[in-house]
């Protein structure tokens, strides 16, 4: 496979939102909050995960990895349109498209695999809760983020190198604020039909199998808890996986809210405005979703944060001593 640049495009430019010079402090403004809520929360609940001892269940441990995930699938696009609004520019390299088009699809990609293995954890522990601990083993904990992560980097390195046998021809502009796959193949003006295959037998195979894995988990899990005789048992099954489920529909709602306005409308402006629900406010929003309806993460959180307090009064109090 030819893996070089045969026109010799050093750059393409990312039309974003707007382009009228009102409204970019506004959009630097709403970015820049959202991104360091992004990134402050989801660093709070996996450090509120890392130190409490009560926490390191699988539950917890998977959950530790989509927040991780959740700031680099953020930091992926994020960071740059803040810094071409900063700069009044709307510039990315050639390799910087291609850098970012990789790591966009490996975490994307990572956030629907590790969704579907809390799922199927969900489910284990609810239709299977005497043999939880036996079959969600640390072993098996472990080989199934590393599977997540090998078919991720797969997937993102094959379409990668199958933009890379593209030739792009004078058009340069992406109406994205992210240079995301299908815009860049439109750009192509080599032909793209081998392209097009790959990405759409990806996103059936890729995002069908997880959706259906998800959707069987639930069914399950569903039946379990209307099995259940008591009140308090049904209600105590459901909790612990409502916070999950409130996650993977928000991802999943929004995240085909961004093809269904596409394919409706056929408006680039519109899509780039429904990307950014499941690009930017899904992943700000997981931390409160799981803070605000898991008792464990609340006293985790509040455990740490009296913890930092502590030790920095210590600290403090230390350095006044002769």
């Amino acid at each position: 496979m030819d893996t070089r640049n045969n026109t010799g495009i050093s750059k393409f430019l990312l039309l974003g939102f707007s382009e009228d010079p009102e409204l970019q402090p506004l959009l630097f403004g709403l970015f820049l909050s959202m991104y360091l809520i992004t990134v402050f929360g989801n660093l709070l609940l996996i450090l509120a995960v890392s130190s409490d001892s009560h926490l390191h269940t699988p539950m917890y441990f998977f959950l530790a990895n989509l927040s991780f995930v959740d700031i680099c699938f953020t930091s992926t696009t994020i960071p740059k349109m803040l810094l071409n609004i900063q700069t009044q520019s709307q510039d990315i390299t050639y390799k910087g498209c291609l850098s970012q088009m990789y790591f966009f699809l490996l975490f994307s990609g990572l956030d629907v695999f590790l969704l579907t293995v809390m799922a199927y954890d969900r489910f284990v522990a609810i239709c299977h809760p005497l043999h939880y601990m036996v079959i969600m083993n640390p072993r098996l904990c472990g080989l199934l983020v590393l599977v997540t992560w090998i078919i991720s980097l797969l997937h993102s390195l094959l379409e990668s190198l199958m933009v890379l046998r593209l030739s792009f021809c004078t058009e340069m502009q992406i109406p994205h604020f992210f240079c995301e796959l299908n815009q860049m193949i439109q750009l192509a003006c080599s032909d793209t039909f081998l392209n097009n295959m790959v990405m759409y037998f990806a996103a059936v195979l890729l995002g069908g199998a997880p959706l259906y894995g998800v959707i069987y988990s639930y069914s399950k899990i569903v039946s379990s808890i209307l099995g259940i005789s008591s009140a308090q048992g049904k209600n105590k099954a459901f909790s612990t996986c409502a916070s999950h489920l409130s996650v993977v529909s928000l991802f999943y709602c929004t995240g085909l809210g961004v093809y269904l306005s596409s394919a409706v409308t056929q408006s680039s402006y519109s899509s780039a405005v429904a990307s950014v629900m499941y690009t930017v406010v899904t992943p700000m929003l997981n931390p409160f979703i799981y803070s605000l309806r898991n008792k464990d993460i609340k006293g985790a959180l509040m455990r740490f944060s009296g913890m930092t307090v502590l030790k920095g009064t210590i600290v403090l109090r230390l350095k006044k001593c002769p």
